[in-house]
Order: structure tokens, then C-alpha cells, then sequence
């Protein structure tokens, strides 16, 4: 199967992919606003309105039906590509649980990396430094990429025109070398995104959930990890790096600013680079656009990497640079947004009847969509409830809705 041939149940797979992704989202969401299965605003977050889950389960439904359907017509479903798509439905089983009741990060770090195992032993690595080191480096990538798309998953459309870009990306190298499954897949992922856009475009009516944006980043480390399963040298470690480029910066920058100002580290917030982007004057679009523009450059980069035409140690180089430069610059935006003025209220004001009294504040959400109003809070009545009180946030801190 080459040339034309290898195009056509690719691009099956990804039509198909996104007529199944595109249908089976209203019904999911549908089905998780009867069931209180939504995103609620916090303090941390950036939505001002509960949002339901569910979307990356029509996510990968659709790309594991579009893309087993086709790779098997084709003639192309081998075990390689049966545990990497068992491994990616078992990461976004994970996730779904973790939408419906938080799980520790233990236990997700854990499944994460035994389903992260079984796709390199089974499908193999890029070739470093020789051994089972290279084996763990794998591993350990396919866990990192898996996160970091699920700490991208912050603003709406933004994982999942990533997403796009980098799916294409894989399919257009898998039509370099021997054709298989993987591009199928790919091509499938690409459409199920494209069509789950239509529905999680700003404003979004539904979000990935965990279970989608695990699914999303699981599936495509995995995929990458496979197709450069016979690189040796420095060229595999620069190809998966400068496609992954956004994902990979954005958790280096959250953890660097988190650790910077004795955050914890694994605590949701506004501080990735679409927050910052945001408050640096760009909107939910142009940030989705702006980050999708930095994944295309960091992708054809690879692919020049890929067919040897780029040498991987300049690449590695450059994309050190340029991921420095700007970690460097998106750390001078504030990491949290400004917020409203302390409101002082005489003494007096406070007796008798004053417990009654409601101040209304209006508080900035992290996106910078809408404002939303915090419900009037009572005064307290007990010495030790005053006391308590006293101790109020600093200046700076972001109120969270009630």
C-alpha cells in the first residue's frame, strides 16, 4: 500500500472520524448536563460557567471505531497497533474516572505508565544511548506528553487543534516510510478533533474532561514513539521534541512559575501560556491560532529532522532557544489576574445591624470573557468566626464564586 493507495484509507479514516466525532458529542453532552457530569467555576479555572464533560469520549469512540474499521479493511491492524489503541482506551477509561470522582495521582501515574510500558515493549523506541535506558526514557515521555496534554486542555479548542496539527504531522511521516496502521489512526484522531471542535470552539458548549485529553495525548506519544521506533542517534529524541513543542512548554512554564512562587505544584490554576497570552491582550481565538502557528513551525521542523534534511543536534539547539526565550518572556506575565481593590468599611459599620449588610464585588475570571458576581457573605457573629475572618487572603489572591 503506497502512494495513492496509502492516502485513500487515511483519509477514510479521518472523513469518517469526523462525521462519528461531530454526532456523538451533542449527545454526550446532553447526557452529562442530565447527570451533573460538568466543569463548575473555581478559582483556578477559567470557565464562568458550569460546562459538561464527556467530550473526549466521543473523542475516542470515534477515532478508535474510525480507526480499527479502516485498518483492518486495509488490512493493516497488527498487534502493535492493538495495544496502542487498548493501551489509549484504557488511558481514557482512566480519565472518565477521574472526571467522576478525582483519583490520587498515584494511581493515575501508575496506569499511565503500565499501559505506557506495554506500547514500548511492544512497539519499540528510538535507539540513544542502547539498553533498557532508552526503554525508560520511552516510557517516561509517553507519561510526561500524556499530562502535559492534559494540563494543555485549559482554554477552549486549544488541545484539540493541537491536536490536529500534530496528528497530521504523524500521518504525513507515516506516508514516508512503510505504510501501516499508525497513519490510519492518526488520520482518525485528526478528524474525531476536527469534529468535536465544532462543539468545543469558543464559546465551548463541552469540554474534553480528562478522559479526553489523556485519551489525546496518550494516543499520540504512543503513535510517535512507535513510528520512530528505528531511529537512531539524536534524530528520534529532535523529532519527538520539536512536535510536541507547545505541550512540553507550557508544563515546563507552569511547573518553573509554580515552583518560583511556592505553589503546589499539581494545584489547577491560570498560569499556562494561553493564560498568559490572554492577559498579554490576545482573544480565546487568536491564542488558539497563535499556539496552533507555533505547533506547525515545531512540526515541519520534525519532518525535516525525519527525512534528514535538518540535523537533529542545530534542531535541538534551536528549539532549546527558542523554548528558553520564551519560557523567559511568558514568565513576566502575571500569573494570576489582577484583582479588584481591597474595600475598606468603617468600624461601624459592622454593629448591630451591619451583619446584614452586603458588599457585592465583581471578580475577573482568568479567561477575561465575563465578569461574575460573588453571593454577599455574613458577618460573623462568634469572637473566634471574626478572628478567622480576620485572616483574609492577601491583595492579589483571586476570590472564588461561592
Amino acid at each position: 500500500m503506497t502512494g495513492i493507495s496509502a492516502v485513500v484509507p487515511m483519509a477514510g479514516a479521518g472523513v469518517a472520524a469526523l462525521l462519528l466525532g461531530g454526532l456523538l458529542t451533542e449527545p454526550m453532552r446532553r447526557f452529562a448536563l442530565r447527570h451533573g457530569i460538568t466543569d463548575r467555576p473555581s478559582a483556578h479555572k477559567a470557565h464562568t460557567r458550569p460546562t459538561p464533560y464527556l467530550g473526549g469520549v466521543a473523542v475516542a469512540l470515534a477515532t478508535l471505531a474510525a480507526g480499527t474499521a479502516f485498518a483492518l479493511a486495509r488490512g493493516v491492524f497488527d498487534s502493535v497497533l492493538a495495544v496502542l489503541l487498548g493501551g489509549a482506551a484504557i488511558v481514557c477509561v482512566l480519565g472518565l474516572v477521574d472526571d467522576l470522582r478525582q483519583l490520587g495521582p498515584k494511581i493515575r501515574l501508575f496506569v499511565e505508565t503500565s499501559t505506557a510500558t506495554l506500547v514500548v515493549v511492544a512497539g519499540g523506541h528510538p535507539t540513544v544511548f542502547g539498553g533498557a535506558v532508552d526503554a525508560v526514557l520511552a516510557v517516561l515521555w509517553i507519561v510526561f506528553i500524556t499530562n502535559a496534554f492534559n494540563l494543555l486542555d485549559n482554554m477552549d479548542g486549544a488541545a484539540s487543534s493541537l491536536c490536529v496539527v500534530i496528528g497530521g504531522f504523524v500521518c504525513l511521516t507515516a506516508l514516508a516510510g512503510d505504510p501501516d496502521g499508525l497513519g490510519v489512526v492518526m488520520a482518525a484522531l485528526a478528524g474525531a478533533c476536527l469534529g468535536f471542535l465544532f462543539h468545543n470552539r469558543n464559546p465551548a458548549r463541552i469540554f474534553l474532561g480528562d478522559a479526553g485529553s489523556l485519551f489525546l495525548g496518550f494516543t499520540l506519544a504512543s503513535a510517535m514513539m512507535v513510528r520512530h521506533d528505528d531511529a537512531a542517534g539524536l534524530s528520534g529524541p529532535a523529532s519527538l521534541l520539536l512536535a510536541t513543542l507547545v505541550p512540553t512548554l507550557d508544563t515546563t512554564l507552569v511547573m518553573l512559575s509554580r515552583y518560583r512562587e511556592s505553589r503546589p505544584l499539581l494545584q489547577g490554576g491560570t498560569d499556562h501560556i494561553a493564560h498568559r497570552l490572554r492577559r498579554m491582550g490576545l482573544t480565546v481565538p487568536q491564542v488558539v491560532r497563535t499556539l496552533s502557528a507555533f505547533a506547525v513551525v515545531g512540526c515541519l521542523a520534525a519532518m525535516l529532522v525525519t527525512y534528514g534534511l535538518l540535523a537533529p543536534g542545530i534542531a535541538l539547539l534551536a528549539a532549546s532557544a527558542v523554548g528558553i526565550g520564551t519560557v523567559r518572556l511568558l514568565l513576566k506575565v502575571p500569573a494570576v489576574a489582577t484583582a479588584s481593590p481591597r474595600v475598606t468599611v468603617p468600624a461601624g459599620a459592622l454593629a448591630d445591624g451591619g451583619a446584614r449588610t452586603a458588599l457585592r464585588l465583581r471578580h475577573s475570571s482568568g479567561s477575561g470573557r465575563r465578569h461574575r458576581a460573588v453571593r454577599p457573605m455574613a458577618v460573623p457573629h462568634s469572637r473566634e468566626a471574626r478572628r478567622a475572618t480576620a485572616l483574609s487572603p492577601p491583595a492579589g489572591t483571586p476570590v472564588a464564586p461561592q
